[in-house]
């Protein structure tokens, strides 16, 4: 037990997002698998409250970076505070978004505030951000441990992502994660996490 613990942390130690993706393919069979570590996590209610969308057709990422880039440079020039600027500043990010027609694989994740019940009437559901957090959790873990590159990205707002891939009206966007093999001269920040002290007391 605490071998395998070990070598679990040691694994995701390593993992660290990234924004220069290979177009290098992905196995399709790998991301099936990951999706389905992400539909095992616990929810509220196990009502489950998650959709994944996983894109690998070339015109619909293209798509979806034009639409992200049109939120990403309004953010950067009109709707960020100086102050989010700033903390941006470091991990050198910008409007463009490369990433999101590089990488070979974008994952689109989506909560369902409510669902519908076996009359086809609405039936509310619960802890919806909890739990589709947690999911996302397994999910990025599923594809770290296969070898597979991710990156975190949340353009504000993602309305466009419902519209181009066409989802039902119980759906939010929640997250989109593009998935590959970095580059070669793939680079990453320098970044300190905190220490077991500096996130955890124990009674």
């Amino acid at each position: 037990m605490r071998g395998r613990s070990a070598e679990f942390l040691e694994l995701m130690m390593r993992r660290r997002s990234v924004r220069h993706f290979s177009a290098e393919p992905v196995p399709q069979e790998v991301v099936e698998d990951a999706v389905r570590v992400a539909g095992s996590a616990p929810s509220g209610a196990n009502q489950q409250p998650w959709s994944f969308v996983v894109v690998f057709d070339p015109d619909v990422k293209a798509r979806i970076r034009e639409a992200a880039e049109h939120e990403e440079r309004l953010l950067y020039t009109e709707r960020a505070s100086r102050e989010y600027l700033d903390v941006l500043e470091p991990i050198g990010t910008d409007w463009s978004k490369p990433h999101l027609t590089d990488a070979p694989c974008l994952i689109a994740v989506f909560e369902q505030p409510w669902g519908f019940d076996e009359h086809g009437g609405k039936r509310k559901h619960y802890f919806v951000r909890e739990s589709v957090g947690i999911s996302v959790g397994f999910l990025l873990a599923a594809l770290h441990n296969a070898g597979l590159a991710t990156l975190t990205h949340s353009p504000s707002p993602m309305g466009f992502l419902k519209e181009i891939l066409g989802r039902p009206e119980n759906e939010r966007p929640f997250l989109l994660i593009p998935v590959g093999y970095p580059t070669p001269d793939a680079t990453t920040p320098t970044l300190v996490k905190k220490s077991l002290a500096g996130i955890a007391d124990f009674v």
